[in-house]
């Protein structure tokens, strides 16, 4: 059902409901048991509430396909992520409340490595320093390019924002990020025929260009990556579509940008999973929506590290009585999409979910895993937009469909 029918039926209630993220959470099996990080970590609070909820495994956007960050969590917002599209860059923007206009075409930056052939050793740049990233972008800001503004802007570790400013500008842009070590950066190139797209990717390369030759006596950031060339798009807001006043708690900007993108208020945290539980607490009746985010378990997972991932899993775990304190109405568990450490990258497999609370009517899983899930009443493959109505009508904000 699209967002206007969704409208329609949205009725107002004094429920609450949680949406915790745990961002990359599915996985594959691997270590010495063959399991994967969520089935091999200690999950107490979560198995119970899995099995006084129901359960199933949701895909982000279709069979075999792998989702960005934005698309896999336009699509547990309740978004169709293929009709729904924008870059990364808008997304980097909103996140550290950059001021987009009409004129701005926003990309997101990553510093990364290369060797003394021009290819690229570590795309991360060995996740360098909030600090670091700070000076790598005091030194790109003496580059100039004829006929446009270049602001620059750190974001967190090794990524940071380029935003360029002028008129005649397009957001048709491919990545130069080759996703993979042992490529050179790639050349800018247009996704559209236009004057618009052209004039952009001239800028870019020359950019680019300029970069190589400022940072080629750093290390390890002596190169840049851009991503998710876009413009500010316009589209329905969730609070008006499902009814609802809505937080994001999110300490990493990427995060906070995709909430504020479709209208929800982003909330200051700390980094830590107990400072955005903090918050959650002091704010608990400001809103009746909550958007928790949790980072780590996917930066353990692109970085390779199993037993890393199945910490701060377990960390979270322990936080889930907390939340449960509160007595949420609604509480929806689930990741974005899945990073397997096995894979170190996101994949396309199915991500666990589960959603406790008023009216369930309880399946026969018991614990929280990628296997158990498979038998549970959400099914094997849920679309990942069909989450918030499910959120609603559980939380009793739906009404009748028809006579």
């Amino acid at each position: 059902m699209d967002f206007e029918g969704i409208e329609k039926l949205v009725e107002p209630a004094d429920t609450k409901m949680v949406l915790l993220v745990m961002d990359g959470l599915g996985g594959l099996p691997a270590g010495p048991r063959n399991l994967t990080e969520l089935e091999a970590a200690h999950t107490p609070n979560l198995d119970a509430l899995a099995a006084s909820g129901i359960c199933g495994l949701h895909e982000p956007v279709g069979p075999g396909i792998t989702p960005g960050s934005g698309p896999a969590h336009l699509g547990v917002f309740g978004y169709d992520p293929v009709k729904y599209q924008v870059g990364r860059g808008v997304l980097a923007a909103l996140g550290v409340d950059y001021p987009l206009t009409e004129r701005d075409v926003a990309a997101r930056g990553n510093f990364c490595t290369i060797d003394d052939s021009g290819l690229v050793t570590d795309r991360r740049a060995g996740r360098i320093s909030t600090e670091t990233n700070e000076e790598m972008c005091e030194l790109l800001r003496r580059i100039e390019v004829p006929g446009v503004e270049i602001n620059l802007q750190p974001v967190k570790e090794h990524r940071f924002l380029i935003v360029l400013s002028g008129d005649g500008l397009s957001g048709a842009l491919a990545d130069t990020d080759p996703q993979d070590v042992g490529h050179a950066p790639l050349k800018a190139r247009a996704l559209a025929d236009s004057p618009e797209a052209k004039k952009t990717v001239d800028i870019v390369q020359q950019f680019q260009d300029q970069a190589k030759e400022v940072l080629a006596d750093q290390h390890p950031a002596n190169m840049v990556l851009l991503r998710g060339f876009a413009q500010f798009p316009k589209w329905p807001q969730f609070p008006q579509c499902f009814g609802v006043k809505a937080a994001a708690i999110a300490s990493y900007p990427m995060y906070r940008g995709v909430a504020k993108l479709i209208g929800m208020e982003a909330l200051e945290a700390g980094m830590k999973i107990s400072d955005e539980v903090d918050v959650l607490r002091q704010r608990w009746n400001d809103y009746d929506f909550f958007y928790v985010h949790v980072k780590k378990i996917d930066s353990a997972g692109e970085d390779g590290d199993y037993d890393r991932k199945i910490e701060v899993i377990e960390e979270t775990d322990r936080i889930i009585p907390d939340i449960l304190a509160l007595k949420p109405d609604v509480i929806v568990v689930t990741g974005d999409h899945s990073t397997p450490s096995v894979m170190a990258a996101h994949s396309w497999h199915p991500v666990p979910v589960l959603l406790a609370g008023n009216n369930c009517r309880p399946d026969e899983v018991t614990t929280f895993g990628e296997r158990a899930c498979l038998r549970g009443a959400l099914g094997p493959r849920m679309p990942a937009a069909d989450l918030m109505p499910l959120a609603l009508a559980h939380a009793g904000r739906l009404e009748k469909f028809g006579a």
